[in-house]
C-alpha cells in the first residue's frame, strides 16, 4: 500500500502568504478606481507596505502585479501597453530604493525611493512617447508619467506610514 503524504503549511509559512495573496488582490483591485488620483496612492502605498511586511522579496511580486492586470482586464489603454514594462521597473525601484534607506530613516527612505520612481518613469515615459505616440495622446501620456507619479508616490507613502504605524509595524 501507498503512503499519501500530505503537506501542510506550518503557521509562520502561511501567515506571509495570506498577507501577500491580501496585498495582491488589493493591488490587483486599485486598477478599478479608474483614476491614477485614486489608484496611484493605493498602489504604492501596498508597495512600501509589502515591503515592510513581506521583505523585498515579496513587495517586488507586488510590484510586477497591478500594471500587468490593468492590461489584461481593459483597464489600462493599449497604447500605454509600452509603458508598463517601465512601471513594473519603476515600482521595482521604489521597493528596493526604500527597503535599502527605510531602516536609516523610513521618510528618508519614502522621499527618495517617490523621487527614483518619478525620475525613472518620466525620462522613460518621455523617450516612449516621443518615438511611439503622437498630438494629444503624446501630451496625455506625458503629463501621466510626470509629476504625478511623484505626489502618487509620497500620498503612497504617507498611506503607508499611517497604516503601518496603526499596526504597530514601524
Amino acid at each position: 500500500m501507498t503512503q499519501l503524504k500530505i503537506r501542510t503549511l506550518a503557521k509562520a509559512q502561511a501567515i506571509p502568504l495570506v498577507q501577500l495573496i491580501t496585498i495582491l488582490a488589493l493591488a490587483g483591485s486599485a486598477p478599478f478606481f479608474l483614476s491614477q488620483q485614486i489608484t496611484g496612492p493605493i498602489v504604492n502605498a501596498l508597495l512600501f507596505i509589502a515591503t515592510v511586511i513581506l521583505g523585498v522579496q515579496g513587495a517586488v511580486v507586488v510590484a510586477f502585479f497591478p500594471s500587468v492586470f490593468a492590461l489584461s482586464v481593459g483597464l489600462l489603454p493599449l497604447p500605454l501597453a509600452p509603458m508598463i514594462p517601465f512601471v513594473m521597473v519603476g515600482n521595482f525601484i521604489l521597493v528596493t530604493t526604500f527597503d535599502y534607506l527605510r531602516l536609516k530613516n523610513f521618510w528618508l527612505g519614502i522621499v527618495v525611493a517617490s523621487l527614483a520612481k518619478f525620475l525613472f518613469l518620466w525620462a522613460s515615459s518621455s523617450l516612449i512617447v516621443s518615438s511611439l505616440l503622437s498630438g494629444q495622446l503624446a501630451m496625455t501620456v506625458s503629463a501621466m508619467f510626470s509629476w504625478p507619479q511623484l505626489i502618487t508616490a509620497l500620498t503612497g507613502g504617507i498611506l503607508a506610514y499611517i497604516f503601518l504605524k496603526g499596526i504597530k509595524r514601524i
